[in-house]
């Protein structure tokens, strides 16, 4: 009987274990399977959804890139866990992964680690989310259309956002939206 055939490379299971861990970290992810989001099985859709990663990253020629996985990502928290992710956390996630994938290629574990020392910190703790204000000096990324442009010179000034603090323990009740959908909120990107 040959070892090579019943056994995954040691470089695979790493990579295994520390998608494994990078996703029990993620605080959308801990939260939705906390809630049951996805069922009383939710945290087995946690494992499987690991376990559909290290098939992508396996299987397919070439390598899944980071924005593949961010895509994969949302998808499965729409589909399994009726969750719209807007806070951009997907996407550190994907590049985290493809970072450990990188690394278990060449026979290092750093990141494994690491991502497994703090899956043990937060292991039965409730992610501590806070909501961000946006005060006039943020940048907006976003480019003002040209219609927006024209109507600027019409007489009517525009409204004045109101700076208010918030606090920094955020109540433990749940923020419903208009559609009775739960808000997931995460840090604002500059």
């Amino acid at each position: 009987m040959d070892i090579s055939e019943t056994y995954p490379p040691a470089s695979s299971v790493l990579f295994a274990r520390g998608v494994i861990a990078r996703l029990a970290i993620w605080a959308v992810l801990r939260i939705a399977v906390k809630e049951n989001w996805g069922g009383p099985g939710a945290s087995s859709k946690r494992t499987w959804l690991a376990s559909v990663i290290v098939d992508a990253f396996e299987e397919q020629t070439p390598t899944p890139d980071d924005q593949y996985i961010e895509e994969l990502l949302l998808q499965v928290m729409s589909d399994e866990f009726e969750t719209v992710i807007e806070d951009g956390s997907a996407e550190a996630v994907a590049v985290d992964i493809v970072h450990l994938w990188d690394e278990t290629r060449i026979g290092k574990g750093e990141l494994v680690v690491k991502f497994e020392e703090l899956e043990e910190k937060v292991r039965g703790k409730m992610p501590n989310i806070q909501e961000q204000v946006v005060s006039d000096d943020d940048d907006w990324e976003e480019e003002e259309s040209e219609e927006e442009e024209e109507n600027k010179g019409d007489g009517e000034e525009a409204p004045r956002l109101i700076e208010h603090s918030v606090s920094k323990q955020v109540s433990k009740e749940p923020e419903i939206d208009g559609d009775g959908f739960t808000v997931v909120k995460g840090k604002a990107r500059r």
